[in-house]
């Protein structure tokens, strides 16, 4: 049985957890050891984490397979009728139990309560990600591409997503 709730800044450290397992298992052979080390701190840091959360507007959610956190979700406003998935892992051996399907199913879900106009959710996806089918799957499609410099040297090689809501 799968459960999802709303995350609050008590839950940064719980997050933290599963992203230090979820991050790695999913960019290990596309990205450098520097550049995930980096990325984690700029994107998971308990300091990151609070700020998404209490100054950006980030709402994370969490996912729970047979009581047991499994995942995690996050979308943020971004313009007058724009969301941005901001994030969507599954624990590695929660893969393939839907889980994926069901936090993106919850997202559109949390955006419509939000947001009952029609509006647009968008993510960046690494061009080099197997998610990328899942996200097409899913009813997405490429809006754009670009190489998005996040800072050390680093650059985040994506591509943009869309899908109306």
């Amino acid at each position: 049985m799968c459960t999802i709730r709303k995350a609050t800044t008590l839950d940064i450290e719980l997050i933290n957890r599963m992203a230090r397992i979820a991050f790695p298992a999913t960019y290990q052979e596309i990205l450098s050891k520097e550049q995930m080390d980096f990325m984690m701190d700029w994107m998971y840091s308990p300091q990151s984490l609070r700020k998404q959360m209490e100054e950006e507007g980030h709402l994370y959610y969490i996912a729970y397979k047979d009581g047991e956190a499994a995942g995690y979700v996050s979308v943020q406003p971004e313009e007058e009728h724009v969301f941005h998935l901001q994030k969507l892992y599954v624990l590695p051996r929660f893969q393939g139990c839907r889980l994926g399907r069901i936090l993106f199913e919850h997202a559109v879900k949390a955006i419509k309560g939000m947001h009952p106009q029609p509006c647009e959710m968008r993510l960046n996806v690494n061009r080099y990600n197997k998610a990328l089918q899942f996200y097409l799957h899913m009813g997405m499609e490429k809006v754009d591409e670009g190489d998005f410099y996040i800072g050390n040297g680093f650059y985040m090689n994506d591509y943009i997503m869309g899908l109306k809501i």
